[in-house]
């Protein structure tokens, strides 16, 4: 029975939690811990849970807590897991991992040295889904691969944790993300050559809209957009030589549409996207299965491929002049 502490008492942690209720003969919620008790406790309440921490030291120095699960705004998820992990914690980590690749190759040295499990929640990489999709490509369901699409938007720029670089806003790492690991799954291992991007700033000098293209060494083109202010058909697209595959939401994939290589595409095949609860339980399971064999990293988003993402995320900002959290002076 894996025993999970919770840091962070906002949404994502209230969906893990519904999610983990419908887990109890593999997981356990042990521990809530927020900077307000109250909070806390009215989490606590809410989902069954025993123990409720007004600091999230305490919850660290709980002994019956196998992983902590961080679920706090991504500009603190550095300090919360470095601190985590000092205390011998497991980790399982929100996306984005941290704010830039040298806090991620930090962590990564702290769970080396403490001999922790350490992993970048970020769901997509561990649902079904995501390999149903390689399974099409490995199979020649398209031929050769030669280009993709991506794009996710949501109305969010209003919120606090978008518009405030200290708290690491922006498109980029919050929803970007998403449709750039889309092609970096859809990629394996294929090795960058070239990338270039765009995007437009809001009034606090963050990036609200994003437009990035990638190379691949195999000649395959990515074209990932991100938006933070309009709702966009979060459709991602890989076209092959034999015919295309259309995921419906790259966000959580609700769809898989196979076409022909006809000049008028014919749907060849149509698969449905259903979770058992949430689509939080393969991460949660993905975990825990590691920590019993003793690994220090899911094998669905090896280390690797947390820094991978990192660094071209900074690669990015970089260009783009956007520094943020730690990065502020």
């Amino acid at each position: 029975m894996l025993r999970v502490g919770i840091v962070g008492c906002g949404n994502i942690a209230s969906v893990l939690a519904s999610t983990m209720e419908k887990m109890q003969d593999e997981v356990r919620i042990e521990a809530v811990a927020s900077r307000s008790l109250e909070k806390a406790q009215e989490f606590a309440g809410k989902y069954g849970v025993q123990k409720a921490y007004g600091s999230y030291a305490e919850l660290y120095r709980d002994s019956d807590v196998d992983l902590v699960y961080v679920a706090v705004p991504h500009s603190h998820h550095h300090a919360v897991i470095m601190e985590a992990l000092e205390h011998g914690k497991n980790i399982l980590s929100e996306k984005a991992f941290t704010v830039n690749e040298a806090e991620a190759r930090e962590v990564f040295r702290k769970a080396e040295e403490k001999g922790c499990f350490v992993g970048e929640a970020i769901w997509t990489r561990y649902m079904p889904s995501r390999f149903m999709i390689r399974e099409a490509i490995d199979a020649g369901k398209i031929g050769r691969v030669t280009s993709i699409s991506a794009n996710l938007g949501y109305k969010i720029s209003h919120k606090e944790r978008i518009q405030d670089p200290r708290l690491a806003g922006g498109a980029l790492l919050d929803i970007g993300i998403y449709p750039l690991n889309f092609a970096l799954m859809a990629m394996g291992d294929d090795t960058i050559t070239c990338m270039a991007g765009l995007c437009v700033k809001g009034e606090t000098g963050v990036d609200m809209s994003d437009n990035m293209t990638l190379t691949f060494q195999s000649g395959v083109t990515a074209s990932i957009s991100a938006d933070a202010e309009a709702v966009t058909d979060r459709k991602g697209w890989i076209y092959g030589t034999e015919g295309s595959i259309e995921v419906i939401n790259v966000n959580n994939p609700e769809r898989i549409n196979i076409y022909s290589a006809d000049r008028s595409p014919v749907l060849r095949e149509s698969l449905e996207i259903t979770h058992e609860i949430s689509g939080y339980e393969y991460e949660i399971r993905s975990a825990s299965a590691a920590i019993r064999a003793g690994k220090k990293e899911p094998d669905e988003m090896p280390w690797s491929e947390t820094l991978r993402v990192m660094r071209l995320m900074d690669t990015f900002r970089k260009v783009w002049g956007i520094k943020l959290g730690s990065e502020i002076e």
